[in-house]
């Protein structure tokens, strides 16, 4: 895992990306330049974590359920510097690798539902505070929305091919209180805090592109 393999992979989503969709990007000089960050995503479409590598305008580190890496993909995955996580238990080794990330200034990506579904940020997984947290390291919101109509897709779970597809970034926050407080109670405020703002920010996402 590397900033570099990340970067490599950046290059392939602006490819596939842009050559299989329309892409707009909206709010992408919220990212910090530099420093850690973690971007936290809703999660409708299979392609949301690679459309977020190739428009974000730095590389980003996704945690990827184990299950994707399979055969070939294996591989490719780590090498353009994508985390496998087991999602049945706390996987420490994932921990270790997500941290790390952040420790040496890099980005994180995160989809706090856990797994793709309504991509409301209805319900999120404690993971999400547990890294802000921990690192310090701010949380940027980010809203892939695009067309759902199903009559149109040629792939099920994947939006229909050259549709636009809107990717809005938001302010960035810090999810702690500012007392370092680790404990559990901690973390569910940090949990509450966090989903008030991805909610409020989808919302904004939403009526900024009519979607």
């Amino acid at each position: 895992m590397t900033e570099s393999g990340a970067a490599v992979g950046r290059r392939i989503g602006i490819g596939l990306m842009y050559g299989l969709w329309k892409p707009r990007v909206l709010g992408a000089w919220r990212v910090p330049v530099t420093g850690p960050c973690i971007m936290a995503v809703n999660h409708t479409h299979n392609i949301d974590g690679p459309m977020l590598m190739g428009t974000a305008p730095r590389p980003v580190h996704f945690l990827i359920k184990k299950e994707a890496f399979v055969g070939p993909l294996g591989p490719f995955l780590r090498g353009i510097g994508q985390l496998e996580v087991d999602r049945t238990g706390t996987d420490r080794a994932a921990v270790t690798s997500a941290l790390k990330v952040l420790e040496d200034g890099g980005v994180l990506g995160i989809f706090p539902e856990g797994t793709r579904g309504e991509g409301d940020f209805a319900s999120l997984r404690a993971g999400l505070a547990y890294f802000a947290v921990r690192s310090g390291a701010p949380i940027v919101p980010v809203a892939v929305l695009g067309s759902t109509e199903r009559r149109s897709r040629v792939i099920r779970g994947l939006p229909p091919l050259r549709g636009g597809i809107d990717v809005v970034f938001g302010d960035p926050f810090e999810a702690g209180d500012g007392s370092g407080r680790r404990t559990r109670t901690a973390m569910d405020e940090a949990t509450v805090r966090i989903q008030r703002h991805l909610g409020a920010h989808l919302a904004d996402a939403k009526r900024l592109t009519g979607r």
